[in-house]
C-alpha cells in the first residue's frame, strides 16, 4: 500500500467501513467525507477542496444503495447522490494546486447487458439498456466529464461485492429457512409505467442459469492498492474475480458453506412477492451479469479469492467470530 493521505467519499457505507481501518492500520492519512458521521460533510465544498489538495488517493464511493424499489423517488435520488458527490470531487480536484495522482470511483457492472452467451470485458464488453444501465452510464460520465490532467481516473466496475454483511446477510436467512434454493427467472406481468421507466426485468435465464459475477471485499481494497501502484491501469476497470459462477451454483455453495441441506429453489412469483415486501427489486438476483476482469488479469493482479467457495467461508466465517465476539 502506497503512503500519503487518502480522501474516502462515501466512508459509511459497506466499502467505506472496509476501507478506512484498513488504511489507519497501515499508517496512512485517511480523511471522510459522507452525510453524516464523518471528517466533512457532502454540501461543504471547501473543506472538501482543502481535503482532496495534496492528497496522493481519491476514492469515491457515494451513492444511495440500488437495494430498494425503483419508485420515482429513489431512482431520482439513485441519479442525484452518484452524480452531485462525483461533481462535487471533480470540482475539488479541478481547483487543487496539489491534485492527487489517482481518482478511483465506485461504478458498476451491472453498465454491461445482459449476458448468457460469453463474457463482457473492458474491450468488448456490450452496454445494456435500462434504469440500473443508464445510471452507471451516467456516474462514469461524470467522473470523466472534467478536464483533470494530473489525475489519473479509475472506473471502478464492481460486480456483487461478498463479505461480512451485505448481499449475503439474507442469503444466509433464506439458506437457513430451507429457502437456498437456485432463483429462477420466468414471466411476471409488467405495467407500462415500469417498461417506460427501464426497470422492468423481462424473462431472461432459466432454472438458474444466470451467471453470477462477484468479488471479494479484500480484493477490492487490494485492487485499489494495486492501482496506485500500475500507473498505466485507467479508465473502466472491472472488479471482478476470474471465475463466475451461475445462480445454481452460488446458491449450492452457500448451502454447503452453512451444512443446510434442503434449498428449496425460488420461482419468479416467489422472489416478485419477496421483493416487493423486502422493498427491493429481483433484478439484482434475475439479471444474468458475465464479467471478467481483462484489465486487472493483463495487467498481473493476483485475486487472494479468485474461486467463491473461500470467499463465501470467509465471510460466513468472519461473520460468525464477530458475532461471538460481541456477544
Amino acid at each position: 500500500m502506497s503512503a500519503g493521505k487518502v480522501v474516502i467519499g462515501g466512508s459509511t457505507g459497506f466499502m467505506g467501513t472496509y476501507l478506512v481501518p484498513r488504511m489507519l492500520a497501515a499508517g496512512r492519512e485517511v480523511v471522510r467525507i459522507s452525510r453524516s458521521g464523518a471528517d466533512i460533510h457532502w454540501g461543504d465544498q471547501e473543506a472538501i477542496d482543502r481535503a482532496v489538495d495534496g492528497a496522493s488517493l481519491v476514492i469515491g464511493l457515494a451513492g444511495k444503495s440500488v437495494n430498494c424499489r425503483y419508485t420515482p423517488e429513489n431512482r431520482a435520488e439513485i441519479f442525484r447522490s452518484r452524480l452531485e458527490t462525483t461533481a462535487s470531487l471533480s470540482t475539488a480536484v479541478a481547483r487543487a494546486e496539489r491534485p492527487p495522482a489517482l481518482w478511483v470511483n465506485s461504478s458498476t457492472a451491472t453498465i454491461y447487458r445482459h449476458a448468457e452467451d460469453r463474457p463482457m470485458t473492458e474491450s468488448d464488453g456490450e452496454l445494456g439498456t435500462g434504469f440500473s444501465v443508464e445510471v452507471a452510464k451516467a456516474w462514469e460520465q461524470a467522473l470523466f466529464a472534467d478536464d483533470l490532467p494530473a489525475t489519473r481516473r479509475v472506473a471502478l466496475r464492481s460486480t456483487i461485492v461478498l463479505g461480512h454483511g451485505g448481499v449475503l446477510e439474507p442469503v444466509r436467512n433464506l439458506a437457513r429457512l430451507g429457502l437456498g434454493g437456485a432463483q429462477y427467472d420466468g414471466r411476471w406481468p409488467v405495467s407500462k409505467a415500469r417498461r417506460a421507466a427501464g426497470t422492468a426485468h423481462l424473462p431472461g435465464a432459466r432454472r438458474g442459469r444466470q451467471r453470477f459475477s462477484w468479488v471479494h471485499i479484500e480484493d477490492v481494497a487490494r485492487i485499489i492498492d494495486f492501482l496506485e501502484r500500475t500507473r498505466e491501469l485507467e479508465g473502466p476497470v472491472n472488479a471482478a474475480a476470474p471465475h463466475p459462477v451461475d445462480n445454481a451454483e452460488f446458491m449450492a455453495t452457500v448451502r454447503r458453506v452453512l451444512g443446510a441441506r434442503i434449498g428449496t429453489p425460488m420461482p419468479r412469483w416467489m422472489l416478485e412477492l419477496g421483493a416487493i415486501g423486502m422493498r427491493t427489486e429481483t433484478e439484482l438476483i434475475l439479471k444474468s451479469r458475465w464479467v471478467l476482469p481483462e484489465k486487472l488479469t493483463a495487467a498481473g493482479f493476483e485475486f487472494r479469492y479468485p474461486t467463491l467457495e473461500p470467499a463465501v467461508r470467509e465471510s460466513f466465517d468472519r461473520g460468525s467470530s464477530d458475532s461471538a465476539m460481541a456477544a
